[in-house]
């Protein structure tokens, strides 16, 4: 696979494939954190943050005309005993506790939701089942926002399902008490008329473990930013993300890894599948070790497999460094096309290329789903995966 970082920004390669990829933008040229959406201009599709969304596609969440309306969406939660599960009001302390909004949707969501849904894991419990939250969009505008917090030494997976169709807009808080130990499943399966744009916020504790799966196969537009702090030494992130992008639709995923404290760990693996006329993937990965972030050990790395001619990949991993006291810090970009020797290798020993072509796929997204370890997760992801390509090959 050619590697994204050896080609030039706005190059075309042959066969339709355009791709980008660059390293020297910095992770805070956007305007400051904040609740206030006055503090936010409108974008204009020029400004760095912005740059890759196709603007008129986000149905006035950018610019305040997206109006909320009572047919948005339908959230239902499902957990194991011993999950507090509660609807609160906006003055909830709770809420915004793990992150501030960084761009102007995110502000927006924070500024009209009118209630949030906060799900809590006592400290000490751990849990056996899965707690599962079934988002489903009606055909309306909606504004969210969702907490899930464990207490200390307390473990819990969590599955977020997106499926239907709406125009959304929300924050998730993510908040992990000291030894915590969390993994977050969220899928965004939505109707093909969909908008998703979304601010993940994880505010990891002393010795406290993040996992995160970010999955995207639905949509027309999808716009995720999952972003990581550390409130204590020793905490460690994982964000994985896999995301089939087809014909037409927008997939954006925007991580942020904030090496605020002293020895802590993250690692970010994204994987991506493209088919289809102006089918577009974006990829941003942002890590910055502050200068008390000594001992900090980092890697981040995105995939892009491109199955057919005309779609293009955007993969930007930036890595900024305040301190030469590290682990380690390292990224990496790649986008291409099916591996020739593979193929050969399979139909080599009678696998028509067709199914040679689906195997290579497969083991391409493998690595990521088997990690899930949720059976029921894990085989409907790789029938949908599975579905993606029939229309492919």
């Amino acid at each position: 696979m050619a590697e994204a970082t050896n080609i030039p920004v706005g190059s075309t390669t042959a066969g339709s494939i355009a791709v980008a990829a660059e390293s020297t933008v910095a992770t805070r040229m956007s305007a400051p954190p904040s609740f206030d959406v006055a503090d936010f201009p409108v974008p204009h599709g020029r400004e760095e943050e912005w740059r890759f969304t196709p603007l008129e596609r986000l149905r006035g969440l950018h610019d305040g005309t997206a109006v909320a309306t009572g047919d948005g969406v339908k959230i239902v939660v499902e957990a194991p005993e011993g999950v507090v599960v509660e609807t609160v009001g906006r003055d909830d302390a709770r809420l915004g506790k793990a992150g501030t909004p960084v761009d102007r949707i995110a502000a927006q969501a924070y500024s009209s939701f009118a209630k949030a849904s906060v799900v809590t894991v006592p400290k000490e419990t751990v849990l056996t089942e899965p707690i599962r939250i079934a988002v489903h969009g009606e055909g309306g505008v909606a504004y969210g926002h969702q907490v899930i917090e464990l207490g200390a030494f307390a473990e819990a997976v969590v599955v977020i399902d997106h499926t239907g169709d709406a125009v959304l807009a929300a924050n998730v808080d993510y908040l992990l008490g000291d030894g915590a130990k969390l993994t977050v499943v969220s899928v965004q399966d939505w109707d093909d008329k969909a908008v998703h744009v979304s601010q993940h916020n994880a505010l990891i504790g002393r010795d406290a473990t993040f996992k995160s799966f970010v999955v995207t196969f639905g949509g027309d537009l999808v716009r995720l930013h999952p972003r990581v702090a550390y409130a204590g030494t020793g905490g460690e992130a994982e964000l994985f993300g896999l995301y089939f992008t087809d014909q037409g639709q927008h997939q954006e995923h925007r991580l942020f890894v904030d090496h605020n404290t002293p020895h802590c760990k993250s690692n970010a693996v994204y994987k991506g599948a493209l088919q289809g006329e102006d089918a577009h993937a974006v990829w941003i990965g942002d890590v910055l070790i502050q200068a008390a972030a000594e001992g900090t050990d980092t890697y981040e790395m995105n995939r892009n497999l491109v199955l057919t001619d005309g779609a293009r990949v955007d993969s930007v991993p930036n890595l900024e460094i305040e301190t030469g006291e590290i682990a380690g810090a390292g990224h990496a970009s790649a986008t291409g096309r099916f591996d020739d020797e593979q193929l050969f290798y399979l139909m080599s020993r009678g696998i028509p290329p067709t199914e040679a072509r689906r195997l290579v796929v497969r083991g391409f997204f493998a690595e990521l789903v088997q990690q899930i370890g949720l059976p029921d997760v894990e085989e409907r992801l790789l029938a949908k995966i599975e579905t993606e390509l029939e229309a492919s090959v």
